[in-house]
């Protein structure tokens, strides 16, 4: 689960909660180890099928592992939604899947809402996988089957609820120091240092478990915890960073980055805009219409290559960079709001107008934005 929304790339199978269903390449990957993997089960536990129906039902595992692995999903995506995000995907992947949405989280409880869901759906279906495999046939394909999807979704969702970023367990962990500092990056850069224990922990019960049992550690055990470790690990740290991020993209304001504007009406002249800005420093000429509205700005080497003796007589139009439409931002917006609208409006322009009541006040300089997100010295 993440709040900024990834692009996958795969093949759409449907629509939930408003947004795409993808499988992507790397789910294939992941069917087919699973179903190698869990074939030595099915010989060991059905000797009496030939080996394309171990294949087969060791592969209807995987589906009802994966089926479990999207209602997770779904849930998400639909507490998501009821809490105002806009989910803009839920994906299949490699390490199982994704719910993608955007708009930033105003509240603890959305995010604790959102994460909890989760393995909640996987410990609803555990339960209900335990009483079906009760309900078949003893020692049956059907009850092995049953019986795997059962101890599947109580590890998805028990695992899932380890207290530790990207897990959902550290989304909770997360709103709870959020809830209890005020600081949702606390939470964050918290719930990131306790996932990297966590990824840690992963890989030294595979290697000291084992030990303390008096046996020595399964290789393969070992690599799938290595593999998941680094995984979490990696996980974590861009959590970490996120939320350091975060604070920056929170200290953003259009009022604090905007520079100085002259406003010169249409039909002005390129002289009456020379004259406008003549003992305002690093200011920016933007042109308005007749009620205020900002329609673009001045090309200062456009302006400058017009002769002095036709300034009086050129239209500042001529020499002027059309806004975008809509790119206007209010001189209070700011934060993660105001890269949105940037992002959404701006349309590749490097000037927008800064406005307060319709009028503008200033210009925003979308280069100074991103140095402002890179941080001094970068």
């Amino acid at each position: 689960m993440t709040s900024t929304p990834p692009v996958s790339r795969g093949w759409v199978i449907g629509r939930l909660a408003g947004a795409p269903v993808i499988v992507t390449p790397t789910w294939f990957l992941a069917a087919l180890v699973l179903t190698l993997v869990f074939a030595p089960t099915v010989r060991g536990n059905a000797p009496g099928l030939g080996d394309s129906g171990v294949v087969l039902v060791a592969f209807v595992f995987v589906l009802l592992l994966f089926v479990s692995v999207f209602c997770h999903e779904a849930a998400h995506a639909f507490v998501a939604r009821a809490r105002g995000h806009q989910v803009t995907e839920l994906a299949l992947t490699l390490w199982g899947g994704h719910t993608a949405y955007t708009g930033a989280q105003r509240r603890p409880l959305d995010g604790a809402l959102i994460a909890v869901v989760g393995p909640l759906t996987n410990l609803v279906l555990a339960g209900v996988f335990w009483v079906l495999f009760h309900a078949s046939p003893a020692a049956s394909v059907p009850a092995l089957l049953l019986y795997a999807a059962f101890f599947s979704n109580v590890f998805v969702g028990v695992f899932n609820m380890l207290p530790g970023l990207p897990l959902d367990g550290g989304q909770l962990l997360e709103a709870l120091v959020w809830q209890l500092t005020g600081s949702r990056t606390r939470g964050t850069v918290a719930a990131g240092w306790v996932g990297r224990v966590v990824a840690v922990a992963v890989l030294a019960w595979a290697l000291v478990w084992p030990v303390l049992r008096g046996v020595a550690p399964g290789w393969s055990t070992v690599v799938w915890s290595a593999i998941i470790g680094a995984f979490l690990w990696s996980g974590a740290g861009d959590a970490i960073n996120a939320g350091r991020r975060r604070d920056v993209v929170d200290g953003l304001g259009a009022a604090a980055l905007a520079a100085r504007a002259v406003v010169v009406p249409t039909g002005s002249s390129v002289a009456d805009a020379a004259r406008a800005v003549t003992g305002v420093p690093d200011a920016a000429v933007v042109v308005t219409d007749a009620w205020g509205a900002p329609l673009g700005w001045v090309d200062p080497a456009a302006a400058a290559a017009v002769p002095p003796v036709a300034a009086a007589t050129t239209p500042v139009d001529a020499v002027v960079v059309p806004f975008p439409p809509g790119s206007a931002v209010e001189d209070t917006l700011g934060g993660a709001e105001l890269l949105e609208h940037l992002a959404a409006t701006s349309a590749g322009a490097r000037i927008v107008p800064v406005t307060r009541g319709g009028r503008a006040t200033g210009v925003l300089d979308v280069a100074r934005v991103a140095a402002a997100l890179r941080g001094p010295g970068r």
